[in-house]
């Protein structure tokens, strides 16, 4: 590293570095300077060969029907504002970069200037950055680039009646969100659909979390003998696929042929006293509801249960001798001590686990494909938002601009359900342990 006794002005760098790398090279940073120069010139050569036609496209989704396919155009444009948005980000980073370095100029501070200094420099203040950085460019591809054709495509009259090339897709603004809020047949259907999604998520959830800590406690108690059989026993549900599982209950929950109704309820009507009548499992709405999330209480308990029972062993044997000691009963030592310790720990994947059930898709379409019965607007009687947005996409005349409106709708619920819950139980407020 070397010093420089000339003084910088700080604001004359700052304007410099307008032209990516020019306020490096004021510093005496040639290597650094050149390589922003590079990247500078790269993304301007990008943008007068591609960019600049891709934003443009983008704005107006083509103009002639048949040779202009609006869905590619979106999804190139969309591309096209992602790189100008890490272009721009660059871009201040490049200018507070030449403001930094005059100011430590200015205060006697070493600055690297050689390619090998500056690449140590690098490799030394910069190494976590270098490791991250792959990640951030999948999460780009793979994550952002995703949701925000989706984002986009909730603004256009994307459906069977505009499906490129041979029709245009059109700008539409808020038009889909107030056909959801405000427009009766979609009004209804989105009510009755997000009010089953809510309770499905709220009942399926609870229960596979009550049931997996439960039996935790259970089979964590010094007493219970055999622990190792009842953990494999209660891990199989974990062991089996779920869609074998689903499928299997599916036939198993059957009206006519169903074990349900074949063996288990007539086995039961032998006893005295008990009278149970055949159960309309698969074609009446509510015993479709209530079977699945018992279900869903089935598939998911195993989980909780492995975890739940990695905290219970974590959990000091004298909290609970000093809770005896003070004359605590059972349930005061689990309300107090077992409890807290689980919710301490746990309460992010619990939180998790309730957005997953949200948006569950294969448990509501292998069990009875979201029937019986419909609540209007292609969507069953048992069909959850993300189960509803599948055959709005792929029913004879699919509704893609709406189903996008829908997946943003269920974004903004999770995100800010989770964003709450997690604020509240400070789940990631790590200080004070």
């Amino acid at each position: 590293m070397t010093t420089s006794t000339n003084k910088k002005d700080v604001k004359k760098a700052s304007l410099l570095s307008l032209i990516p790398g020019a306020g490096q090279f004021y510093n005496g940073q040639k290597f650094k300077g050149s390589i922003f120069l590079v990247i500078f010139a790269l993304f301007i050569f990008e943008l007068a060969t591609f960019g600049a036609t891709a934003l443009e496209n983008f704005i107006s989704l083509g103009s002639v029907a048949g040779q202009d396919h609006s869905l590619f155009l979106l999804i190139q444009g969309t591309m096209q504002i992602i790189i100008t948005v890490i272009f721009l980000i660059f871009y201040v980073v490049n200018i507070l970069d030449a403001k930094n370095i005059a100011k430590k100029i200015n205060n006697g501070v070493k600055v690297t200037v050689t390619p090998k200094e500056t690449l140590d420099n690098v490799l030394d203040h910069g190494f976590p950055y270098l490791l991250t950085l792959p990640a951030y460019l999948v999460m780009t591809v793979a994550i952002i680039f995703p949701v925000l054709v989706t984002l986009f495509m909730a603004f256009t009259n994307y459906d069977f009646q505009h499906i490129p090339p041979a029709n245009l897709i059109d700008w539409v603004g808020f038009k889909n969100f107030f056909s959801i809020f405000f427009l009766s047949s979609y009004r209804a259907t989105f009510g009755a659909v997000l009010s089953w999604t809510v309770i499905w998520t709220v009942c399926a959830t609870t229960l596979q979390i009550v049931l997996g800590v439960l039996t935790a406690v259970i089979a964590n108690q010094s007493f219970i003998k055999g622990k190792r059989w009842f953990g494999v026993i209660f891990l199989l549900p974990w062991a089996v696929p779920a869609f074998i599982t689903i499928m299997s209950f599916s036939n198993i929950f059957n009206d006519s042929i169903g074990a349900i109704n074949t063996q288990v309820i007539p086995f039961f009507n032998h006893l005295p006293l008990v009278d149970i009548a055949p159960i309309a499992w698969k074609t009446d709405p509510f015993w479709t509801k209530v079977a699945i999330i018992m279900i869903q209480g089935w598939l998911g308990f195993p989980y909780i249960y492995v975890m739940t029972t990695g905290i219970l062993q974590s959990i000091p044997e004298e909290l609970y001798e000093a809770a005896k000691i003070d004359g605590a009963g059972v349930l005061q030592r689990f309300n107090t001590i077992t409890l807290p310790m689980i919710l301490f720990v746990a309460a992010p994947i619990f939180v998790t686990q309730y957005t997953g059930n949200f948006n569950n898709f294969s448990m509501i379409y292998l069990f009875n494909d979201g029937g019986p019965g419909s609540v209007g607007g292609g969507a069953g009687s048992t069909d959850i938002l993300i189960s509803w947005i599948f055959k709005l996409t792929t029913g004879n005349a699919p509704q893609y601009s709406i189903a996008a409106a829908v997946t943003l709708i269920i974004s903004f619920i999770v995100i800010g359900i989770s964003l709450i819950v997690f604020k509240k139980t400070k789940a990631f407020d790590m200080e004070g342990m």
